[in-house]
């Protein structure tokens, strides 16, 4: 894909790569795809698991990759990890919802002091490009995890301005549910269904839909259109849990417990109230900073079209929806590696 921001395209292949959150199951995904098609100077996993790191050493053992044990917690750590590194990817998060909701403080130490770590020791050590995942529950936030994560992103955001006259570019993408996370139902949904039951929290919840590779794809091509302060949304499919349920369980039984603490019936990738500041490409929806050192026409000039006021892109109000037989298809054609990543 090409870059509206060419003259800071990063060259995979002469750079210093870091992901945080490396031995989850996007940063596992996000390492294979590098390693398939670039071949970088080095490629550093940065987690805090020794096990993970270890699992994951015995698949992944390209010469250029490093394991690199540490807590976005800890400054000093990532000021080590960063050392000569030119792009960092930053997918180190808590996410569970009811986890968050018992367990706010630590929510808070890592996705919010973890974030602010990251940005000081990525401008203190010459990091050229951080993009940072961020998700649809930070859009208009009804719980703990969500809060966490829209404050990450005001910090990634305005890191830019922070920076100074160092050069270091700070972005985000938002997106929705992976297919294969460890967060994901379908495993919950995959031992259900061994029982004949299934439980769902309401049978009108949608969410948007998104594969790994489909992840992994759109952060690479993002660091390249990133020139610093935009949230890259792409453009994806939601989903009906009700179709989910019938994809995996077709002869279950379904028991609802109503929606969980701090869970939304829908969920929004862009609010109604970023819509001043979004911009619409083919396949994906850029929101544009609202500060003062942004240049608003930008994305204009690259072949944007500004979104209508008022516009939402709500998982509820999609126009491309995955069926019962696509859901069908996802699921059962990556089982195999949807194990691998979520055990």
């Amino acid at each position: 894909m090409q870059s509206i921001g060419s003259n800071s395209k990063i060259d995979w292949n002469d750079s210093t790569v870091l992901i945080t959150g490396g031995t989850g199951s996007f940063g596992q995904k996000f390492v294979k795809q590098v390693l398939s098609r670039y071949n970088p100077k080095k490629l550093i996993v940065f987690s805090r698991d020794e096990l993970k790191q270890y699992e994951m050493s015995q698949t992944v053992n390209d010469r250029c990759v490093r394991y690199f044990l540490g807590d976005v917690r800890d400054k000093d750590r990532l000021y080590r990890a960063f050392q000569d590194v030119d792009v960092v990817v930053h997918a180190a998060a808590l996410k569970q919802v009811p986890a968050a909701e018992y367990n706010p403080f630590e929510f808070v130490k890592t996705n919010v002091i973890g974030a602010a770590n990251v940005i000081d020791a990525a401008i203190d050590r010459g990091v050229k490009k951080v993009l940072a995942l961020s998700t649809d529950k930070a859009a208009n936030p009804v719980n703990l995890y969500g809060a966490t994560k829209l404050c990450a992103d005001k910090l990634f955001v305005t890191a830019n301005a922070y920076a100074g006259s160092r050069e270091t570019q700070f972005s985000i993408v938002r997106y929705g549910n992976v297919l294969g996370s460890r967060g994901s139902v379908i495993p919950l949904f995959l031992e259900m269904r061994k029982t004949g039951v299934l439980r769902l929290t309401d049978e009108r919840m949608t969410r948007f839909w998104l594969t790994l590779d489909q992840g992994v794809d759109f952060v690479l091509s993002s660091i390249d259109w990133m020139e610093g302060g935009e949230i890259f949304v792409p453009k994806i499919a939601s989903m009906r849990l009700i179709d989910l349920a019938e994809a995996i369980g077709p002869y279950c039984r379904y028991e609802y417990s109503g929606l969980r603490p701090g869970e939304k019936l829908h969920e929004v990738l862009v609010p109604r109230d970023e819509s001043p500041w979004c911009i619409e490409f083919p396949d994906r929806y850029i929101i544009q900073p609202n500060q003062m050192w942004w240049k608003a026409d930008r994305l204009i000039e690259k072949g944007g079209v500004k979104v209508d006021d008022g516009f939402r892109y709500r998982s509820d109000l999609n126009s491309q929806w995955l069926q019962v037989d696509d859901l069908t298809k996802l699921i059962f054609s990556d089982e195999k590696d949807m194990q691998e990543t979520t055990k």
